[in-house]
């Protein structure tokens, strides 16, 4: 629970002049003399907290032999998740708490749930968000329904860079609702290129940035869309640097929020993030948590919006999601509140600093080009003669991709995609290039 924290000589002069001790020794002055002589130092150089994490696993590693380095993205990412996040989660009052019906008694859990929708509104650029639901693809597949309530129109346009497990959850809705499915091509930048529309169209979805890591140009598309909603798919820590699609004129913004605090997990559990326009308030699946005041004049919370089927909408309510992931949410909002808006964004830059550093190297090799030439942030697509071999090369290195059969699935041949994260160090992107070129 209590992270290695490096303070240089400086640092630790000045909390010592702060609190008026003349030296260290003196913070442990009343442990009796025989007990401290037990005292040992841990031998860590003054490094950073992720440096240390990674030092210290490999010490206890050494008998399980060769673990793969995680270059995977495809909508899940292996970023650093600060010790604070999981103290948080453990202790009882959050981790046994459930569903917080009873104000009096769920303050605690009320309040970080208001403090998560608001820090998802201040992502997002939207005025209202939910707390929370399952994951990036059944939000998205609510917030279709959404689109579909509000206008009465029943064609969806769905772009080919889309997330292919994405697609796969919002076919089964459509099928379910009698939905039709209408595809969207892109363009040799791997952006969406619209054309026509539908007249029947309830709403477009955009994933920002797309499966490919191609960053999509949102400007002008609700002009064009009219009454049909813009829906927009997102990761939501890369708006730690991209415009907020609000103020693009998204009707609907939703996302997968593991990379806020959740580790990879084999896959789970994830968290679902939905933030829309006031005005779509009343449509919106989920609940909200609001401020207000007692009786007394006081500051509580407490749940001002259900749309759940087993409260007072019965029949008429907006989904049948029942529950949400709360433990999750919370991940994300210890998270998002131990990083802040600098933090979140350099976050984002150290990693597309590693990502566009091995690109540049990877794209030197012969055989080796750019899948799209759109910008992209810290997940790019590589594309070669065969791309099946150039993975394999890379697994009997150590190092594990996304392979060329999920980006078969969008209409992509010849290509794998690799995501690097702040987590990625300068020697593991050296031994990537170096696996590629069969120099190991």
């Amino acid at each position: 629970m209590n992270p290695y924290i490096p303070h240089t000589p400086r640092d630790i002069e000045e909390m010592l002049r702060a609190v008026g001790l003349p030296d260290v020794e003196a913070l442990f002055s009343d442990i009796p003399e025989e007990v401290r002589r037990r005292f040992r130092p841990l031998g860590l150089p003054p490094r950073d907290e992720i440096w240390v994490f990674r030092y210290i696993t490999a010490l206890s590693e050494r008998s399980t032999g060769r673990k793969l380095i995680p270059f995977l993205g495809a909508g899940l990412y292996d970023h650093y998740v600060p010790p604070v996040v999981g103290h948080i989660l453990s202790r009882s009052e959050f981790y046994t708490a459930y569903t917080p019906y009873q104000p009096e008694i769920a303050q605690g859990t009320l309040t970080w749930m208001f403090e998560y929708q608001t820090m998802v509104c201040e992502l997002t650029g939207m005025e209202v968000a939910n707390a929370s639901m399952y994951d990036g693809a059944t939000a998205l597949s609510e917030a279709v329904y959404m689109a579909v309530r509000a206008t009465g129109k029943r064609t969806v346009l769905v772009p080919r860079s889309l997330a292919p497990n994405v697609r796969e959850v919002l076919s089964t809705y459509a099928w379910a609702a009698g939905l039709k499915l209408v595809d969207v091509p892109y363009d040799e930048a791997g952006q969406l290129a619209l054309r026509e529309i539908p007249e029947d169209t309830c709403a477009l979805i955009v994933q920002e940035p797309n499966f490919f890591g191609i960053v999509e140009d949102l400007s002008g598309l609700k002009a064009r869309l009219g009454s049909a909603f813009l829906i927009v798919y997102v990761n939501p820590l890369a708006l730690g640097v991209l415009e907020p699609p609000g103020r693009f004129g998204a009707d609907v913004v939703v996302g997968e929020g593991q990379v806020l605090g959740l580790p990879l997990s084999f896959g789970g559990p994830l968290l679902g993030i939905f933030a829309t326009r006031l005005e779509h308030l009343r449509r919106m699946p989920g609940r909200i948590a609001g401020r207000t005041v007692d009786a007394e004049g006081k500051e509580g919370y407490v749940m001002t919006f259900q749309t759940r089927e087993q409260h007072i909408r019965r029949e008429e309510a907006t989904s049948n999601i029942c529950t949400n992931s709360a433990l999750c949410a919370l991940a994300a909002t210890v998270y998002l509140g131990a990083l802040g808006p600098e933090g979140l964004r350099r976050v984002v830059l150290l990693a597309m600093e590693r990502a566009h550093a091995l690109a540049e190297r990877i794209f030197t090799l012969p055989g080796f080009r750019p899948a799209f030439r759109g910008p992209f942030l810290y997940e790019f697509a590589v594309a070669c003669a065969d791309a099946e071999a150039a993975v394999r090369r890379l697994r009997q290195s150590g190092i594990a991709v996304a392979g060329p059969e999920l980006l078969r699935k969008c209409g992509v041949e010849n290509a794998f995609l690799v995501a690097v994260t702040e987590k990625r160090t300068p020697e593991e992107l050296d031994l990537f290039w170096r696996a590629l070129t069969g120099k190991e």
